[in-house]
């Protein structure tokens, strides 16, 4: 059975402990001032009535006069902790909402970052941002206002408790007659209350996906014209949002009404026994008062219990899904070997690997990459030339084989020493919303500033950052949008220049620009390859010709090998498609 949510965060919130139990000592000593008016009142009405008998004249205090000067001093005294009280316990509750909040949200974030790849490609992203985002900020809203509430409201019964049995024990009784109702009340309508609550968070998950998704796509959208229909579907997910809601929301509501009633038969029971009591000469009229208006006090902030178990339930059900996401284990583990001076030499023994079992993406792949040369990769789409530089950057492991840098198996190595070593060029270029400097300087944040335009010039990029509005302090936009897809490439390249890497894996780097770009790229690409270790996976077979060995993949299995010449010497799949991309299939 899973653990409990609100456990768990008890748990977790260990070094927060100390700053609970302060927090807690404000909300009680506040609650305490804000029952003592009624005490107050109840002397007040004591010394009206009994004057030189009345209670406070037994500390000494003989004058009716004086008294009622002791009780305004009293009073002032009274409201101005609690005011005092109120200001401590919002700071502290507040303070400690945002510390957790802070340390919960970089803690899953953290946690994300060190989980494999597969973990965010069978996940949606809004997904994950309604987590990191919307959940952890309804735990927070919790924090800052229901805990208190939940403080304040157990002082409130045994302060007020105890004092009614001191006072009149036959009528406490009474007044407390309603509790254990509320109570029955409040945990059965927590156990409706919570999966509807889950299916809420459930739904603002795939809100934020759909959400997400479209923003990023906007582009696609706008050029199909397909805005009406993503406004209907995010419309129909936000009415399915809508629906969740009310459906807690018409339990939530029905919850104070209800306790109401239960309070309205403890105090009028108060108010009529207790009256009888006083008419009988059991009761003085100033206890009696004293009585009334700690019934009210008692009774009256249980109404807020249901307001307090709906924050109670949303922020449980989002402490469950943040939980459930740091309970997620890595299944891949670092080695114990530290990754040292690397030569560059790559070699995978009968490799085997599917995304998805039964489905094999990769088949017995045997491949040596010696270090400083350049090795090729081609073949049909979804032969599994990607799914090669995955397990390179040890993105995921084999099923079966092993790969070896040096000699060393990789899941005998840090995967961040691995990371470190290969530097990626990728077909999807992936730049992040800052200037050009800070996107080159990416792999090697200390770089200076000789070292980026270096390898700019050295990637054929300085010319057209010398050109932007700010040369190297350009914002490039999110994603990069502000650039061309061959100005993107090519920081892409120079990003992985910076980092300076043993060895450099392209992935389709030239297969999205133009013929000009593509022989500036080439160019840069020849410079870049002296005395590094280069993998290449390409379409256009142009820019392999000079590799010194090519390896031609098809349904997931090595069918060709050798170099250019000797591929396109004979017939096969190169020489296939070598053909068509140099237009002799046509002409034949």
């Amino acid at each position: 059975m899973d653990e409990a949510p609100l456990k768990r965060l008890w748990r977790y919130g260990r070094p927060y402990r100390g700053h609970i139990a302060m927090a807690t000592v404000w909300s009680f000593l506040n609650k305490a001032m804000d029952i003592a008016p009624p005490f107050l009142i109840g002397m007040a009405i004591d010394v009206v009535v009994r004057r030189e008998g009345s209670f406070l004249a037994s500390f000494g205090v003989a004058d009716p006069r004086s008294q009622l000067v002791v009780l305004a001093a009293l009073t002032f005294t009274v409201w101005a902790l609690e005011s005092l009280f109120e200001y401590l316990l919002g700071v502290s509750w507040r303070n400690l909402a945002q510390t957790l909040q802070h340390d919960l949200r970089v803690d899953t974030y953290a946690h994300v970052q060190h989980l494999e790849l597969g973990f965010f490609e069978s996940r949606r992203s809004g997904d994950l941002m309604a987590v990191l985002n919307d959940d952890v900020n309804q735990l927070e809203r919790f924090l800052d206002i229901g805990a208190n509430e939940v403080i304040q409201m157990f002082t409130t019964v045994v302060l007020i408790g105890w004092a009614f049995f001191a006072i009149a024990p036959s009528v406490a009784w009474l007044a407390f007659l309603p509790v254990p109702v509320i109570i029955w009340g409040s945990f059965r309508f927590q156990r409706r209350i919570e999966p509807r609550y889950a299916a809420v968070r459930d739904q603002a998950a795939v809100i934020n996906s759909q959400l997400a998704n479209n923003l990023g796509g906007i582009t696609t959208i706008k050029s199909f014209t397909a805005e009406q229909r993503e406004i209907e579907r995010i419309s129909v997910e936000s009415d399915r949002y809508r629906q969740a809601n009310a459906a807690a929301i018409r339990l939530s509501s029905a919850f104070s009404p209800l306790i109401r009633v239960a309070i309205l038969v403890g105090f009028t029971a108060t108010l009529v026994w207790g009256g009888f009591l006083v008419l009988d000469g059991a009761l003085e009229v100033g206890l009696y008062s004293v009585m009334v208006f700690l019934t009210q006090r008692l009774l009256w902030p249980l109404t807020r219990l249901g307001q307090t178990f709906d924050l109670y339930q949303r922020a449980m059900a989002s402490t469950r899904r943040i939980f459930s996401v740091l309970d997620t284990e890595p299944t891949l583990r670092d080695g114990p070997g530290e990754v040292g001076p690397v030569a560059g030499d790559l070699s995978l023994s009968s490799i085997t690997f599917a995304y998805d079992r039964g489905h094999p993406v990769l088949r017995d792949v045997s491949i040596d990459i010696p270090a400083g040369q350049t090795t090729a990769f081609v073949g049909p789409t979804g032969s599994g030339k990607t799914t090669l530089i995955k397990l390179l950057l040890r993105f995921y492991d084999p099923h079966e084989g092993s790969i070896t840098l040096d000699g060393a198996d990789l899941r005998s190595l840090t995967r961040s020493g691995i990371r470190t070593a290969m530097a990626l060029v990728s077909q999807d270029v992936f730049l992040f919303h800052g200037t050009v400097a800070e996107n080159i300087a990416y792999g090697k944040p200390d770089a200076t500033d000789e070292e980026i335009e270096t390898a700019a010039r050295i990637a054929e990029a300085h010319n057209f950052i010398a050109s932007l509005p700010r040369g190297y302090e350009t914002i490039v936009g999110e994603r990069g949008q502000k650039l061309s897809g061959g100005q993107r490439q090519r920081l892409s390249i120079a990003r992985a220049l910076v980092a300076d890497s043993p060895i450099l894996l392209l992935d389709e780097a030239t297969s999205a620009v133009d013929n000009e770009t593509e022989a500036a790229i080439q160019r840069s690409l020849a410079r870049v390859s002296r005395d590094r270790t280069v993998v290449v996976i390409a379409h256009r077979l142009s820019t392999i010709r000079h590799a010194d060995r090519i390896y031609v993949i098809s349904d997931g299995r090595v069918v060709e090998s050798g170099s250019h010449d000797e591929l396109v010497g004979h017939a096969g799949i190169y020489r296939s498609l070598w053909d068509v991309q140099t237009g002799e299939a046509v002409e034949r």
